[in-house]
């Protein structure tokens, strides 16, 4: 893992372990000598991730449309800024940049972004390791609609298992370098 694509929220949420959470994986990745990508904000889990990181001398690249940089919602102190057209393009030159991907709490946009990284390795487009990290809990109903989603044949288990989840940072970093992609392409044959 050389650049990790970190998806979380432009807000802090209720809980003040989501941004010592973000603060803390910044510092890691940091210290790792992994780039951080991500999506170039400065406010919410996004800012705090990015700061933290910088601080420890880490590199973080951002990828922002240029209507969000026009809000003064970017993150102007970066080792790298990518200003981009839309959302969409923002996602694909996001995808394209990093070899991994983790997944902080966060809201619609996350989610998005999220769900759009794991169809691109469900359909073999992208071969990244994608993480939860699961603070508190707080991906576990979604987790459960993802084993409901097998239990009623609309998600493979092959599929169902690309999504890697821990709580702690750094079992989930253990989880991913150790990660192998399913070679089963056959997303619409051979149903299990």
């Amino acid at each position: 893992m050389k650049s990790v694509l970190v998806f979380c929220g432009s807000n802090k949420g209720t809980l003040p372990v989501y941004e010592a959470t973000a603060i803390q994986l910044g510092q890691t990745l940091a210290q790792a000598g992994i780039r951080i990508i991500y999506g170039g904000g400065n406010v919410g889990l996004m800012g705090v991730l990015a700061d933290a990181a910088l601080a420890e001398g880490g590199a973080v690249t951002g990828v922002i449309p240029h209507f969000l940089r026009t809000r003064e919602v970017c993150h102007e102190g970066l080792t790298e800024l990518i200003v981009v057209e839309s959302m969409a393009k923002r996602k694909w030159v996001m995808a394209e940049l990093a070899d991994s991907v983790i997944t902080l709490p966060g809201g619609y946009g996350t989610l998005d972004e999220l769900f759009e990284m794991l169809t691109l390795v469900q359909l073999s487009q992208a071969a990244h390791p994608i993480g939860l990290l699961n603070i508190e809990g707080f991906f576990d109903p979604l987790l459960a609609q993802l084993d409901r989603m097998c239990a009623d044949h609309f998600l493979k288990e092959t599929h169902r298992r690309m999504l890697l989840a821990d709580p702690d940072i750094e079992g989930l970093l253990f989880k991913m370098k150790n990660f192998t992609p399913s070679n089963d392409t056959g997303k619409w044959l051979n149903r299990e």
